[in-house]
């Protein structure tokens, strides 16, 4: 009788458990940019994708076109019911914090900012670590001396990028120049391609060889930019090696698909939590890329080069100095 009892009682939460698994309502609000910018919020989009021919459990998405949209636009899915909700970007992270509040049964989750919160899940990545290997690879492919960074939006996380770019490029070959410029102080200079290949132009011409771009879709401009002049682009976020083979030197992948196809996984069986998550080398959050649209340009004394300067940090003997930290970068 008792077996008999323990079977029924393991059948019912399996239904149950089953049940509960099938309530979940994805949704995500992506940054500015556009879910096919080929770039930080096309990484994400993968990772719903990946879930949802997984799982058979659609992902409604949103594309906001001004700032006022992201805060109307996860509200619009808690009304809904959505859950979780994913809010790409740091630019949302005020919208994630007021509307996590109203809504504290539902599950939010914000990527590249941390929202406190019952409720919020935050992803984050060291930028840094990724960038500092992007740079180092630059400074050994360079035949001028010179390389250049093209940031997206002026805040300290895209500063963060350029530090950790610097430091590498520095310990890849003393006495590297680094150029910099920033395409804009408003969202609008993630979507801005033109202007990205008139500022990758600009470092060209001025001795720049290889360029690492963190600019969302306004990065495209300055692959093709480089591409167009025989020189070497490196792109951000998702592999963009693709888009001009034997001109991309490699790409500093943060592993944003991974990361979403985690978190919703979670959510479905019930083992979401909240709190931060930081993701660097050692748990394979950021990389760079390496595939046969590279392997031409990029020499095994160069991977093996990076590949040491990767295990030295993931063993803490290199530490390479988060911008963000105290918002300035080592000399």
């Amino acid at each position: 009788m008792k077996k008999m009892l323990a079977t029924a009682l393991a059948a019912a939460l399996l239904t149950i458990s089953a049940a509960q698994a099938a309530e979940i309502n994805p949704a995500v609000v992506f940054d500015m940019g556009g879910k096919f910018d080929k770039s930080f919020n096309e990484g994400v989009h993968a990772g719903a994708e990946s879930f949802t021919k997984e799982t058979g459990v659609a992902v409604r998405e949103f594309e906001p076109q001004n700032d006022t949209q992201r805060e109307q636009a996860l509200r619009n899915f808690a009304r809904r019911g959505q859950t979780p909700i994913i809010a790409v970007g740091f630019n949302q992270a005020s919208a994630v914090k007021t509307v996590a509040a109203e809504f504290p049964k539902l599950q939010f989750v914000i990527i590249d900012s941390v929202v406190e919160a019952p409720n919020v899940q935050s992803i984050v990545f060291r930028e840094e670590q990724g960038s500092y290997l992007a740079g180092m690879l630059a400074a050994l492919k360079s035949a001028t001396g010179k390389v250049g960074f093209v940031g997206g939006m002026d805040v300290p996380l895209i500063r963060k990028f350029a530090c950790g770019y610097v430091q590498g490029a520095k310990a890849g070959r003393p006495g590297i120049e680094v150029l910099q410029n920033m395409t804009g102080s408003t969202p609008s200079a993630w979507n801005d391609p033109v202007r990205g290949g008139e500022l990758a132009r600009s470092q060209i011409e001025r001795g720049a060889d290889v360029i690492f771009h963190a600019a969302g879709a306004t990065g495209i401009g300055v692959l093709q930019a480089a591409s167009d002049a025989g020189k070497f682009g490196i792109g951000v976020d998702s592999n963009q090696n693709h888009l001009h083979p034997g001109h991309v030197l490699t790409s500093m992948v943060k592993q944003l698909d991974v990361a979403t196809h985690k978190t919703l996984v979670e959510a479905r069986d019930g083992s979401w939590k909240p709190g931060t998550q930081v993701l660097g080398l050692a748990e394979d959050g950021v990389g760079l890329a390496f595939d046969s649209n590279n392997a031409s340009i990029v020499t095994a004394e160069m991977r093996a080069r990076i590949d040491q300067a990767k295990a030295d940090i993931v063993a803490g003997k290199v530490r390479v100095h988060d911008y963000m930290s105290n918002n300035s970068c080592p000399n």
